[in-house]
Protein backbone atom coordinates (compact mmCIF):
# COMPACT_ATOMS: atom_id res chain seq x y z
CA UNK A 1 0.00 0.00 0.00
CA UNK A 2 1.77 2.92 -1.06
CA UNK A 3 1.04 6.18 0.87
CA UNK A 4 1.25 9.93 -0.90
CA UNK A 5 4.02 10.72 2.37
CA UNK A 6 7.14 10.10 3.04
CA UNK A 7 6.84 6.58 3.89
CA UNK A 8 5.45 3.24 2.92
CA UNK A 9 2.27 1.70 4.61
CA UNK A 10 1.53 -1.78 4.88
CA UNK A 11 -1.72 -3.82 4.92
CA UNK A 12 -3.87 -2.00 7.06
CA UNK A 13 -4.11 -3.19 10.80
CA UNK A 14 -6.96 -5.96 11.13
CA UNK A 15 -6.32 -7.08 7.56
CA UNK A 16 -6.41 -10.53 6.62
CA UNK A 17 -3.01 -11.79 6.42
CA UNK A 18 -1.54 -8.40 8.12
CA UNK A 19 1.26 -8.74 10.44
CA UNK A 20 1.61 -5.74 12.86
CA UNK A 21 4.69 -4.52 12.81
CA UNK A 22 7.47 -4.05 15.42
CA UNK A 23 7.58 -1.75 18.09
CA UNK A 24 3.47 -1.51 18.58
CA UNK A 25 3.18 0.19 15.27
CA UNK A 26 0.66 -1.40 12.58
CA UNK A 27 1.12 -0.77 9.27
CA UNK A 28 4.63 1.16 9.01
CA UNK A 29 7.57 -0.60 7.10
CA UNK A 30 10.73 0.10 8.31
CA UNK A 31 13.28 2.34 7.12
CA UNK A 32 16.09 0.49 5.22
CA UNK A 33 19.16 1.61 3.75
CA UNK A 34 18.01 1.35 0.33
CA UNK A 35 14.46 3.32 1.14
CA UNK A 36 14.30 6.35 -1.00
CA UNK A 37 16.45 9.61 -0.05
CA UNK A 38 12.90 11.26 1.01
CA UNK A 39 12.17 8.21 2.99
CA UNK A 40 15.33 8.35 5.13
CA UNK A 41 14.99 11.66 5.83
CA UNK A 42 12.19 11.87 8.05
CA UNK A 43 12.60 14.10 10.59
CA UNK A 44 13.49 12.53 13.95
CA UNK A 45 11.45 14.97 16.05
CA UNK A 46 9.80 18.10 15.97
CA UNK A 47 13.02 20.18 16.02
CA UNK A 48 13.76 18.83 12.56
CA UNK A 49 10.42 19.57 11.35
CA UNK A 50 10.40 22.71 8.70
CA UNK A 51 7.98 24.76 7.01
CA UNK A 52 5.07 24.84 9.55
CA UNK A 53 5.93 27.12 11.96
CA UNK A 54 2.51 28.25 12.32
CA UNK A 55 1.48 25.14 13.99
CA UNK A 56 4.70 24.52 16.53
CA UNK A 57 4.01 26.97 19.17
CA UNK A 58 4.48 26.24 22.23
CA UNK A 59 1.09 24.40 23.24
CA UNK A 60 -0.33 24.53 19.69
CA UNK A 61 -2.33 21.39 18.93
CA UNK A 62 -0.10 19.88 16.14
CA UNK A 63 2.81 20.23 19.05
CA UNK A 64 -0.13 18.36 21.40
CA UNK A 65 -0.37 15.59 19.00
CA UNK A 66 2.83 15.21 18.35
CA UNK A 67 4.06 14.98 21.86
CA UNK A 68 0.69 13.21 23.05
CA UNK A 69 -0.38 15.66 25.67
CA UNK A 70 -4.01 15.45 24.28
CA UNK A 71 -5.60 12.95 22.76
CA UNK A 72 -7.66 15.28 20.36
CA UNK A 73 -8.20 14.12 17.13
CA UNK A 74 -6.70 16.06 14.23
CA UNK A 75 -7.04 15.99 10.29
CA UNK A 76 -3.95 17.58 8.40
CA UNK A 77 -5.04 19.57 4.98
CA UNK A 78 -1.90 20.65 2.74
CA UNK A 79 -0.21 20.11 -0.34
CA UNK A 80 1.64 17.10 -1.34
CA UNK A 81 5.18 17.14 0.31
CA UNK A 82 4.00 19.67 3.00
CA UNK A 83 4.86 16.79 5.94
CA UNK A 84 1.69 15.35 6.51
CA UNK A 85 2.44 12.16 7.12
CA UNK A 86 6.00 13.20 8.13
CA UNK A 87 4.21 13.85 11.17
CA UNK A 88 1.98 11.12 11.43
CA UNK A 89 5.36 9.21 11.59
CA UNK A 90 6.09 11.81 14.10
CA UNK A 91 3.22 10.81 16.41
CA UNK A 92 3.80 7.24 16.24
CA UNK A 93 7.17 7.23 17.92
CA UNK A 94 5.78 8.10 21.04
CA UNK A 95 5.36 5.07 23.40
CA UNK A 96 2.65 5.65 25.50
CA UNK A 97 0.08 5.19 22.33
CA UNK A 98 -0.60 2.29 19.90
CA UNK A 99 -0.53 3.96 16.48
CA UNK A 100 -2.42 2.14 13.40
CA UNK A 101 -1.80 3.40 9.95
CA UNK A 102 -4.00 3.17 6.68
CA UNK A 103 -4.64 4.59 3.57
CA UNK A 104 -8.09 5.33 1.94
CA UNK A 105 -6.94 3.89 -1.19
CA UNK A 106 -6.54 0.31 -0.06
CA UNK A 107 -8.60 0.06 3.44
CA UNK A 108 -12.03 -0.66 3.61
CA UNK A 109 -15.34 -0.40 6.48
CA UNK A 110 -14.65 -3.91 7.65
CA UNK A 111 -10.69 -2.68 7.59
CA UNK A 112 -12.02 0.21 9.77
CA UNK A 113 -14.33 -1.58 12.30
CA UNK A 114 -11.50 -4.23 13.20
CA UNK A 115 -8.99 -1.63 14.18
CA UNK A 116 -11.97 0.07 16.56
CA UNK A 117 -12.79 -2.94 18.07
CA UNK A 118 -9.31 -4.05 18.93
CA UNK A 119 -9.22 -0.26 20.28
CA UNK A 120 -12.30 -1.00 22.31
CA UNK A 121 -10.89 -4.26 23.83
CA UNK A 122 -7.73 -2.55 24.49
CA UNK A 123 -9.28 0.43 26.32
CA UNK A 124 -11.70 -1.95 28.53
CA UNK A 125 -8.55 -4.22 29.48
CA UNK A 126 -6.37 -0.77 30.44
CA UNK A 127 -4.30 -0.74 27.47
CA UNK A 128 -2.50 1.75 25.67
CA UNK A 129 -5.15 4.35 23.71
CA UNK A 130 -4.90 3.73 19.99
CA UNK A 131 -4.64 6.57 17.28
CA UNK A 132 -5.47 5.54 14.05
CA UNK A 133 -3.52 7.43 10.74
CA UNK A 134 -6.43 7.61 7.59
CA UNK A 135 -3.69 8.96 4.96
CA UNK A 136 -6.03 10.17 1.72
CA UNK A 137 -8.85 9.67 3.64
CA UNK A 138 -10.83 12.09 1.16
CA UNK A 139 -11.05 9.18 -0.85
CA UNK A 140 -13.28 7.07 1.73
CA UNK A 141 -16.84 7.27 0.79
CA UNK A 142 -19.21 9.41 3.11
CA UNK A 143 -20.30 5.21 4.71
CA UNK A 144 -17.04 4.61 5.56
CA UNK A 145 -16.41 7.88 7.10
CA UNK A 146 -19.74 7.42 9.43
CA UNK A 147 -17.73 4.18 10.40
CA UNK A 148 -15.47 6.51 12.20
CA UNK A 149 -17.77 8.82 13.85
CA UNK A 150 -19.05 7.09 17.33
CA UNK A 151 -15.15 5.86 17.90
CA UNK A 152 -14.30 9.51 17.05
CA UNK A 153 -17.07 10.81 18.87
CA UNK A 154 -16.05 8.42 22.30
CA UNK A 155 -12.17 8.33 21.98
CA UNK A 156 -12.03 4.75 21.34
CA UNK A 157 -9.73 5.94 18.95
CA UNK A 158 -7.89 9.10 18.45
CA UNK A 159 -8.30 9.97 14.62
CA UNK A 160 -5.11 11.43 12.84
CA UNK A 161 -5.98 12.21 9.01
CA UNK A 162 -4.27 13.36 5.99
CA UNK A 163 -5.55 14.99 3.02
CA UNK A 164 -4.78 16.93 0.21
CA UNK A 165 -8.05 17.82 -0.73
CA UNK A 166 -10.22 20.80 0.93
CA UNK A 167 -11.87 18.92 3.93
CA UNK A 168 -14.82 21.51 3.53
CA UNK A 169 -15.81 19.05 0.29
CA UNK A 170 -14.13 16.15 1.08
CA UNK A 171 -15.04 15.33 4.67
CA UNK A 172 -18.38 15.03 6.03
CA UNK A 173 -19.48 17.52 8.43
CA UNK A 174 -20.11 15.52 11.81
CA UNK A 175 -16.96 13.74 11.05
CA UNK A 176 -14.97 17.54 10.76
CA UNK A 177 -16.83 18.62 13.69
CA UNK A 178 -15.22 16.09 15.58
CA UNK A 179 -11.68 17.11 14.78
CA UNK A 180 -9.48 19.84 14.89
CA UNK A 181 -8.81 20.96 11.21
CA UNK A 182 -4.48 22.11 10.69
CA UNK A 183 -3.81 23.57 7.59
CA UNK A 184 -0.29 22.89 6.28
CA UNK A 185 1.25 25.06 4.13
CA UNK A 186 3.74 24.25 0.87
CA UNK A 187 7.28 25.04 1.90
CA UNK A 188 8.74 28.06 1.28
CA UNK A 189 12.59 28.03 -1.30
CA UNK A 190 14.10 28.54 2.02
CA UNK A 191 12.75 25.49 3.30
CA UNK A 192 13.31 23.54 0.73
CA UNK A 193 16.55 24.71 0.04
CA UNK A 194 17.47 23.82 3.93
CA UNK A 195 16.25 20.52 3.68
CA UNK A 196 18.28 19.92 0.14
CA UNK A 197 21.78 21.03 2.31
CA UNK A 198 20.42 18.64 5.09
CA UNK A 199 20.27 15.62 3.13
CA UNK A 200 23.70 16.45 1.16
CA UNK A 201 25.48 16.38 4.62
CA UNK A 202 23.54 14.21 6.61
CA UNK A 203 24.44 10.45 6.89
CA UNK A 204 21.01 9.44 6.48
CA UNK A 205 21.35 11.14 3.13
CA UNK A 206 24.10 11.26 0.79
CA UNK A 207 26.45 11.47 3.99
CA UNK A 208 28.75 14.20 2.73
CA UNK A 209 30.26 12.54 -0.32
CA UNK A 210 28.73 14.67 -2.46
CA UNK A 211 28.70 18.60 -3.37
CA UNK A 212 25.89 20.32 -4.81
CA UNK A 213 26.57 23.12 -7.10
CA UNK A 214 24.59 26.21 -6.63
CA UNK A 215 23.19 26.70 -10.13
CA UNK A 216 22.11 22.69 -9.54
CA UNK A 217 20.72 23.77 -6.11
CA UNK A 218 18.77 26.35 -7.36
CA UNK A 219 17.15 24.38 -10.76
CA UNK A 220 16.33 21.42 -8.02
CA UNK A 221 14.58 24.17 -5.51
CA UNK A 222 12.87 25.93 -8.61
CA UNK A 223 11.76 22.34 -9.81
CA UNK A 224 10.29 21.71 -5.70
CA UNK A 225 7.85 24.39 -5.83
CA UNK A 226 7.25 23.63 -1.98
CA UNK A 227 7.32 20.19 -2.28
CA UNK A 228 10.17 18.76 -0.33
CA UNK A 229 9.69 14.94 -1.30
CA UNK A 230 9.86 15.91 -5.11
CA UNK A 231 13.01 18.35 -4.15
CA UNK A 232 14.58 15.06 -2.36
CA UNK A 233 13.97 12.71 -5.10
CA UNK A 234 15.33 15.11 -8.02
CA UNK A 235 18.27 15.09 -5.81
CA UNK A 236 18.50 11.04 -5.34
CA UNK A 237 18.31 10.71 -9.18
CA UNK A 238 20.89 14.03 -9.43
CA UNK A 239 23.26 11.48 -7.07
CA UNK A 240 22.80 8.89 -8.81
CA UNK A 241 23.83 10.43 -12.32
CA UNK A 242 26.89 12.18 -10.75
CA UNK A 243 27.90 8.71 -8.96
CA UNK A 244 27.33 6.44 -12.28
CA UNK A 245 29.59 9.51 -14.09
CA UNK A 246 32.11 9.19 -11.66
CA UNK A 247 31.96 13.00 -11.18
CA UNK A 248 32.86 14.01 -7.09
CA UNK A 249 29.87 17.42 -7.62
CA UNK A 250 26.20 17.46 -8.87
CA UNK A 251 26.75 20.63 -11.45
CA UNK A 252 23.75 21.88 -12.79
CA UNK A 253 24.06 19.63 -16.05
CA UNK A 254 23.88 16.73 -13.89
CA UNK A 255 20.84 18.01 -12.14
CA UNK A 256 19.01 18.87 -15.77
CA UNK A 257 20.06 15.46 -17.16
CA UNK A 258 18.71 13.56 -13.72
CA UNK A 259 15.37 15.44 -13.61
CA UNK A 260 14.03 16.38 -17.79
CA UNK A 261 10.82 18.32 -17.02
CA UNK A 262 9.08 19.75 -13.62
CA UNK A 263 5.53 18.10 -13.01
CA UNK A 264 3.09 20.84 -13.19
CA UNK A 265 1.30 21.62 -9.71
CA UNK A 266 -2.09 21.03 -11.20
CA UNK A 267 -4.40 18.35 -10.24
CA UNK A 268 -7.71 18.53 -11.98
CA UNK A 269 -9.58 15.98 -9.91
CA UNK A 270 -7.96 17.98 -6.91
CA UNK A 271 -8.24 21.64 -5.07
CA UNK A 272 -5.61 23.10 -7.24
CA UNK A 273 -7.94 23.03 -9.66
CA UNK A 274 -10.16 25.06 -8.36
CA UNK A 275 -7.15 27.33 -7.24
CA UNK A 276 -5.96 27.83 -10.39
CA UNK A 277 -9.13 28.05 -12.10
CA UNK A 278 -9.81 31.16 -9.55
CA UNK A 279 -6.66 32.36 -10.44
CA UNK A 280 -7.14 32.84 -13.89
CA UNK A 281 -10.84 34.63 -13.47
CA UNK A 282 -9.38 37.06 -11.22
CA UNK A 283 -6.30 37.79 -13.46
CA UNK A 284 -8.99 38.42 -16.28
CA UNK A 285 -11.37 40.50 -13.72
CA UNK A 286 -8.04 42.30 -12.88
CA UNK A 287 -7.05 43.28 -16.19
CA UNK A 288 -3.93 41.12 -15.73
CA UNK A 289 -4.15 40.00 -19.22
CA UNK A 290 -0.22 38.49 -18.68
CA UNK A 291 -0.99 36.50 -15.43
CA UNK A 292 -4.48 34.84 -17.32
CA UNK A 293 -2.43 33.84 -20.21
CA UNK A 294 0.13 32.15 -17.54
CA UNK A 295 -2.50 30.80 -15.84
CA UNK A 296 -4.27 29.76 -18.92
CA UNK A 297 -1.23 28.15 -20.09
CA UNK A 298 -1.11 26.35 -16.55
CA UNK A 299 -4.01 24.20 -16.87
CA UNK A 300 -3.79 23.78 -20.73
CA UNK A 301 -0.54 21.94 -19.82
CA UNK A 302 -1.87 19.95 -17.11
CA UNK A 303 -4.64 18.83 -19.47
CA UNK A 304 -7.44 20.20 -18.79
CA UNK A 305 -10.61 20.26 -20.10
CA UNK A 306 -10.52 22.79 -22.74
CA UNK A 307 -14.44 22.81 -22.77
CA UNK A 308 -14.52 23.85 -18.75
CA UNK A 309 -11.86 26.53 -19.52
CA UNK A 310 -14.14 27.72 -22.48
CA UNK A 311 -17.36 27.72 -20.35
CA UNK A 312 -15.46 29.43 -18.07
CA UNK A 313 -14.91 32.21 -20.28
CA UNK A 314 -18.32 31.98 -21.40
CA UNK A 315 -19.31 33.10 -17.95
CA UNK A 316 -17.11 35.74 -17.12
CA UNK A 317 -17.96 37.49 -20.59
CA UNK A 318 -21.48 38.22 -19.01
CA UNK A 319 -20.52 38.20 -15.41
CA UNK A 320 -17.44 40.63 -15.17
CA UNK A 321 -17.19 42.41 -18.81
CA UNK A 322 -21.28 42.51 -19.47
CA UNK A 323 -22.40 45.35 -21.04
CA UNK A 324 -19.11 46.97 -20.91
CA UNK A 325 -18.13 45.46 -24.24
CA UNK A 326 -21.00 43.22 -25.47
CA UNK A 327 -18.71 41.51 -28.23
CA UNK A 328 -17.01 39.87 -25.24
CA UNK A 329 -19.84 37.34 -24.89
CA UNK A 330 -19.37 36.84 -29.01
CA UNK A 331 -15.96 36.39 -29.03
CA UNK A 332 -16.26 33.99 -25.63
CA UNK A 333 -18.70 31.77 -27.05
CA UNK A 334 -17.30 31.80 -30.56
CA UNK A 335 -14.12 30.25 -28.50
CA UNK A 336 -15.70 27.75 -26.91
CA UNK A 337 -17.53 27.15 -30.70
CA UNK A 338 -13.64 26.23 -31.75
CA UNK A 339 -12.78 23.99 -28.85
CA UNK A 340 -15.56 21.89 -30.26
CA UNK A 341 -15.13 22.45 -33.79
CA UNK A 342 -11.75 22.25 -33.87
CA UNK A 343 -10.06 21.19 -30.98
CA UNK A 344 -6.77 21.30 -29.08
CA UNK A 345 -4.18 21.97 -29.62
CA UNK A 346 -4.91 24.15 -32.56
CA UNK A 347 -7.95 26.04 -30.37
CA UNK A 348 -5.88 27.14 -27.48
CA UNK A 349 -4.79 29.99 -30.26
CA UNK A 350 -8.98 30.59 -29.88
CA UNK A 351 -8.66 30.45 -26.11
CA UNK A 352 -6.03 32.69 -25.94
CA UNK A 353 -7.72 34.86 -28.23
CA UNK A 354 -10.70 35.15 -25.96
CA UNK A 355 -8.67 35.16 -22.55
CA UNK A 356 -6.69 38.42 -23.87
CA UNK A 357 -9.85 40.06 -24.95
CA UNK A 358 -11.89 39.08 -21.67
CA UNK A 359 -8.68 40.15 -19.84
CA UNK A 360 -7.81 43.81 -21.57
CA UNK A 361 -12.04 44.51 -22.17
CA UNK A 362 -13.58 47.21 -19.55
CA UNK A 363 -15.19 45.63 -16.98
CA UNK A 364 -19.21 46.09 -15.68
CA UNK A 365 -20.88 43.13 -13.19
CA UNK A 366 -24.16 45.39 -13.68
CA UNK A 367 -25.63 42.92 -15.40
CA UNK A 368 -24.50 40.11 -12.41
CA UNK A 369 -25.52 42.75 -9.71
CA UNK A 370 -28.83 43.63 -11.72
CA UNK A 371 -30.23 39.35 -11.52
CA UNK A 372 -28.78 38.79 -7.68
CA UNK A 373 -30.95 42.49 -6.80
CA UNK A 374 -33.84 40.80 -9.06
CA UNK A 375 -33.54 36.79 -7.95
CA UNK A 376 -33.32 38.19 -4.24
CA UNK A 377 -36.70 39.80 -4.59
CA UNK A 378 -38.21 36.97 -5.83
CA UNK A 379 -37.01 34.90 -3.29
CA UNK A 380 -38.58 37.03 -0.27
CA UNK A 381 -41.80 37.07 -2.11
CA UNK A 382 -41.61 40.11 -3.81
CA UNK A 383 -43.34 40.46 -6.87
CA UNK A 384 -47.35 40.50 -7.30
CA UNK A 385 -49.38 39.31 -10.29
CA UNK A 386 -49.05 40.16 -14.12
CA UNK A 387 -50.48 43.25 -14.65
CA UNK A 388 -53.20 42.98 -16.74
CA UNK A 389 -52.44 44.40 -19.82
CA UNK A 390 -49.46 42.09 -20.34
CA UNK A 391 -51.27 39.00 -19.81
CA UNK A 392 -51.87 36.52 -22.75
CA UNK A 393 -54.82 37.68 -24.67
CA UNK A 394 -54.44 35.47 -27.80
CA UNK A 395 -56.66 32.06 -26.05
CA UNK A 396 -60.02 32.10 -26.39
CA UNK A 397 -62.02 34.02 -23.37
CA UNK A 398 -58.70 35.52 -22.68
CA UNK A 399 -60.57 38.92 -23.46
CA UNK A 400 -63.51 38.15 -21.74
CA UNK A 401 -61.11 38.26 -18.54
CA UNK A 402 -59.38 41.61 -19.45
CA UNK A 403 -56.45 40.28 -20.14
CA UNK A 404 -53.84 42.35 -22.47
CA UNK A 405 -56.68 45.61 -22.06
CA UNK A 406 -54.76 48.74 -22.27
CA UNK A 407 -52.21 47.15 -23.78
CA UNK A 408 -49.86 49.79 -25.68
CA UNK A 409 -47.93 48.63 -28.26
CA UNK A 410 -44.55 50.34 -28.55
CA UNK A 411 -44.02 50.28 -32.14
CA UNK A 412 -47.10 52.49 -32.52
CA UNK A 413 -45.38 55.20 -30.93
CA UNK A 414 -42.20 57.13 -33.21
CA UNK A 415 -39.83 56.73 -30.31
CA UNK A 416 -40.48 53.07 -30.28
CA UNK A 417 -41.26 53.46 -26.14
CA UNK A 418 -44.36 53.99 -24.50
CA UNK A 419 -45.36 54.95 -20.36
CA UNK A 420 -46.65 51.84 -19.24
CA UNK A 421 -46.46 49.49 -16.53
CA UNK A 422 -44.48 46.71 -17.05
CA UNK A 423 -43.52 45.67 -13.29
CA UNK A 424 -46.16 44.42 -10.73
CA UNK A 425 -47.74 46.62 -8.48
CA UNK A 426 -45.54 46.28 -5.45
CA UNK A 427 -41.69 46.23 -7.57
CA UNK A 428 -43.06 49.65 -9.94
CA UNK A 429 -39.71 52.08 -9.55
CA UNK A 430 -37.11 49.22 -8.13
CA UNK A 431 -34.01 50.09 -10.66
CA UNK A 432 -32.17 46.76 -10.78
CA UNK A 433 -30.14 48.01 -13.71
CA UNK A 434 -27.33 50.19 -12.63
CA UNK A 435 -24.67 50.59 -15.78
CA UNK A 436 -21.75 51.89 -15.35
CA UNK A 437 -19.84 54.28 -16.99
CA UNK A 438 -16.60 51.67 -19.03
CA UNK A 439 -16.84 51.36 -22.17
CA UNK A 440 -19.99 51.16 -24.66
CA UNK A 441 -21.80 51.04 -21.21
CA UNK A 442 -21.22 54.69 -21.25
CA UNK A 443 -23.84 55.16 -23.91
CA UNK A 444 -26.51 52.85 -21.77
CA UNK A 445 -25.97 55.10 -18.55
CA UNK A 446 -26.89 58.16 -20.79
CA UNK A 447 -29.79 56.62 -22.74
CA UNK A 448 -31.33 54.33 -19.77
CA UNK A 449 -32.76 57.21 -17.35
CA UNK A 450 -34.69 58.95 -20.44
CA UNK A 451 -36.06 55.04 -20.66
CA UNK A 452 -37.25 55.06 -17.18
CA UNK A 453 -38.25 58.51 -16.87
CA UNK A 454 -40.73 57.81 -20.10
CA UNK A 455 -41.96 53.91 -19.26
CA UNK A 456 -42.78 55.49 -15.63
CA UNK A 457 -44.53 58.65 -16.99
CA UNK A 458 -42.14 60.67 -14.74
CA UNK A 459 -41.57 64.67 -15.73
CA UNK A 460 -38.58 65.44 -18.06
CA UNK A 461 -35.44 67.43 -16.24
CA UNK A 462 -35.59 70.99 -16.67
CA UNK A 463 -33.44 71.65 -18.92
CA UNK A 464 -31.15 73.71 -17.31
CA UNK A 465 -29.75 70.82 -15.92
CA UNK A 466 -27.48 70.79 -13.31
CA UNK A 467 -24.06 73.36 -13.16
CA UNK A 468 -21.22 71.58 -15.21
CA UNK A 469 -23.36 69.14 -16.53
CA UNK A 470 -24.22 68.99 -20.29
CA UNK A 471 -27.80 68.58 -21.38
CA UNK A 472 -26.58 65.70 -23.47
CA UNK A 473 -25.67 63.71 -20.60
CA UNK A 474 -28.62 63.72 -18.94
CA UNK A 475 -30.57 62.72 -22.32
CA UNK A 476 -31.98 65.90 -22.82
CA UNK A 477 -31.31 67.59 -26.33
CA UNK A 478 -30.75 71.67 -26.52
CA UNK A 479 -34.56 72.03 -27.51
CA UNK A 480 -35.92 70.26 -24.42
CA UNK A 481 -36.59 67.29 -25.60
CA UNK A 482 -35.55 64.00 -24.53
CA UNK A 483 -34.38 61.08 -27.39
CA UNK A 484 -34.81 57.20 -26.87
CA UNK A 485 -32.80 55.29 -29.89
CA UNK A 486 -32.54 57.95 -32.69
CA UNK A 487 -35.65 59.94 -31.67
CA UNK A 488 -36.76 62.54 -29.56
CA UNK A 489 -39.95 62.93 -27.45
CA UNK A 490 -40.74 66.24 -28.81
CA UNK A 491 -40.94 64.85 -32.56
CA UNK A 492 -38.39 65.99 -34.90
CA UNK A 493 -35.61 64.40 -37.41
CA UNK A 494 -34.22 61.03 -36.14
CA UNK A 495 -30.83 60.81 -34.28
CA UNK A 496 -28.14 58.53 -33.13
CA UNK A 497 -29.01 59.58 -29.43
CA UNK A 498 -26.78 57.78 -26.91
CA UNK A 499 -24.22 57.31 -29.12
CA UNK A 500 -20.29 57.43 -28.98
Amino acid sequence: MESDALFTLGEPAGAPGAPAASGGVDGFTDTRADSPLPVRMRPAGLDELIGQDHLLAPGAPLRQLVEGAAPMSVILWGPPGSGKTTIAHLVARATDRRFVAMSALTAGVKDVRAVIETARRQRRSGGPPTVLFIDEVHRFSKTQQDSLLAAVEDRTVTLLAATTENPYFSVISPLLSRCVLLTLQALDDDAVRGLLRRAVADERGLGGTLTLAEDAEDHLVRLAGGDVRKALTALEAAAATATATGAGRIDLAVAEQAVDVAAVRYDRDGDAHYDVTSAFIKSMRGSDVDAALHWLARMLVAGEDARFIARRMVIFASEDVGMADPTALTVATAAAHAVEYVGLPEAQLNLAQAAIHLATAPKSNSATTAIGAAVADVRAGRGGSVPRGLRDAHYSGARGLGHGAGYRYPHDDHRGVVTQQYAPDDLVGIDYYRPSGHGAERAVATRLPVLRRIVRGSPAPVTRGEAGVPAAATGVRAGGTEQVGGASEGGGDATEGGQQ
